[in-house]
């Protein structure tokens, strides 16, 4: 399946210098152009792990595993009412996942309540890391740490500060 991600996921993944591992989980995937803003603003804000980022982005970059994706009309239409309570990212990601039948990677809470409104297939950076560890992409302890590391460097507010509270 293909999958949408928000800024948050390739955020948490990138401010730990991880987005190899983002990469090895789910292969590919798609950005809005929106997400995409949204990233070059917080590159000018200063946030340098963003730098370079275009090396994985397709158009950028002919190898590029994050494939930059714009919205059609039907889409543009589900993006609108969504702008009331949500940021340009989300409502672009959710509008783009529902009329395409992908999934939807996300951290933001009411992104979420849409997304499974919507009953969308949808995962966030805790869930990802809990597959990282389930295809023994990294240990337990390297998920552990790396979502610690989340926490202090990207200031994620992850639902739980262990995975062996949800593996379990």
């Amino acid at each position: 399946m293909r999958n949408v991600a928000n800024t948050t996921v390739i955020s948490n993944f990138a401010a730990v210098g991880r987005l190899d591992l983002l990469q090895r989980i789910v292969k590919e995937l798609h950005i809005p152009l929106e997400v995409y803003k949204e990233i070059k603003n917080g590159q000018a804000a200063g946030y340098t792990f963003y730098d370079d980022i275009e090396q994985f982005i397709m158009p950028f970059s002919s190898e590029g595993w994050l494939r930059l994706v714009t919205m059609d009309e039907t889409e543009l239409q589900l993006f609108a009412p969504l702008l009331s309570v949500l940021d340009h990212g989300e409502a672009a990601c959710l509008a783009i996942a529902q009329n395409r039948g992908w999934g939807f990677l996300t951290d933001d809470r009411l992104a979420r309540r849409q997304a499974r409104a919507w009953n969308l297939p949808l995962s966030g950076t805790m869930g990802l890391l809990l597959l990282a560890v389930q295809d023994k992409l990294v240990t337990l302890d390297e998920g552990n740490d790396l979502l610690r590391q989340m926490m202090v460097v990207a200031r994620y507010r992850a639902p739980h500060t262990d995975l062996r509270l949800i593996l379990s």
